[in-house]
C-alpha cells in the first residue's frame, strides 16, 4: 500500500517527505509540474480536482494543498480500500470569521465549508479523516508572511516594527509534518479538527523583533506607532484586515494536539537559515 502526498513541495511537505521515506512507506507525490525521480518518491504529474493522475491502491492521503480541490476530488473519485486522510486547513477559519474585510470573511467561510465537504467525502469512502488547523506557518523560507518581511529587510537594511498587543503563535512547518504523521497512527484523532500553534505565545511586537534579531545582517529598526497604522488602514485598504488584527490574539489551543498525538511544537526561535528555502 502507498501514501499519496499532495503539496509535497510545500513548506510542510519538504519536512514530511524525508520522514515518510525513512519510515519505509512507498510514497507517491502529486505535482503540477513534471519532476525528476527522487529516492523513495514517485512523482506524478497532475492536480486536483480537474486532472488527477492514475493512482495505485492507497493506504493514506496526506494533503497540504487547497482543501476544496481535495474534497471535490474525493467526492467523485473511485478510491478503494478507504485510505486514511490527513489534511491541513488554517486557523483563519476562525480568526477571520468576523473580519471587517469581506474578502477575509469569505476565506473563513470557504475554509469551514471545505472542512465539512472533506468530512462528507471521506464518509462516502468509509475513510477516517483528521484536519489540522495551523496558525502562522514558518520554517522553510516559503511562507508568504514572515519570510518576505525578513528578505525585504535584509535587502533594504530597514526593518519595520509595527506595534501590536495581540498574541501570536507561529508554528514551525516541521512540527506540522510531525503532527500529520502522528495523526495517521492515532485512531482517536479520526473525525477531529485539531488546532496546532507554536510552543509559545508572544506579542506581535515581540514576534517581529525576534525575526529582526535572527537576520544575518544589521538592520535599522523602524517603529510604526499606532497612529501611523490607523492612517495606513485608510491609505491602504488591502492591508486593513492585517492591521486590524495586530491587537487581536491569533492563537491556537494545543491541548487536544498534545493529548491525542503527543506533539509539542517548538518555541519561536528563528535563525538566519529560517528565511532561506530548503534545497
Amino acid at each position: 500500500m502507498t501514501v499519496l502526498v499532495i503539496g509535497a513541495s510545500s513548506q510542510i511537505g519538504r519536512f514530511l517527505l524525508p520522514r515518510l521515506i525513512a519510515s519505509g512507506e512507498p510514497v507517491v507525490a502529486l505535482s503540477r509540474h513534471p519532476r525528476l525521480a527522487s529516492a523513495g518518491v514517485t512523482w506524478l504529474h497532475g492536480w486536483l480536482p480537474d486532472r488527477p493522475p492514475s493512482l495505485p491502491p492507497l493506504s493514506a492521503i496526506i494533503s497540504f494543498g487547497p482543501l476544496t480541490g481535495l474534497a471535490d476530488w474525493l467526492a467523485h473519485a473511485d478510491v478503494v480500500d478507504a485510505p486514511r486522510v490527513v489534511a491541513t486547513s488554517s486557523m483563519s477559519a476562525e480568526s477571520k470569521r468576523d473580519s471587517l474585510v469581506s474578502g477575509e470573511r469569505d476565506i473563513s467561510r470557504q475554509l469551514r465549508e471545505s472542512e465539512a465537504q472533506l468530512a462528507a467525502a471521506c464518509e462516502r469512502h468509509g475513510s477516517a479523516w483528521t484536519v489540522l488547523r495551523p496558525t502562522l506557518v514558518y520554517g522553510a523560507g516559503l511562507d508568504k508572511s514572515l519570510t518576505p518581511l525578513a528578505r525585504r529587510a535584509m535587502r533594504l537594511r530597514v526593518f519595520p516594527l509595527p506595534c501590536g498587543r495581540g498574541l501570536r503563535q507561529p508554528v514551525h512547518a516541521e512540527d506540522i509534518a510531525q503532527a500529520a504523521l502522528a495523526a495517521l497512527e492515532c485512531p482517536a484523532s479520526a473525525g477531529r479538527v485539531l488546532q496546532i500553534g507554536g510552543g509559545e505565545r508572544l506579542s506581535a511586537t515581540e514576534m517581529f523583533a525576534r525575526v529582526r534579531r535572527s537576520l544575518p545582517v544589521a538592520t535599522m529598526p523602524l517603529p510604526l506607532p499606532a497612529w501611523l497604522l490607523r492612517a495606513g488602514k485608510l491609505a491602504l485598504p488591502r492591508l486593513r484586515g492585517a492591521l486590524d488584527r495586530l491587537d487581536n490574539d491569533l492563537v491556537a489551543d494545543n491541548g487536544e494536539l498534545q493529548r491525542l498525538l503527543g506533539v509539542h511544537p517548538r518555541s519561536f526561535r528563528p535563525e538566519p537559515a529560517t528565511w532561506q528555502p530548503l534545497p
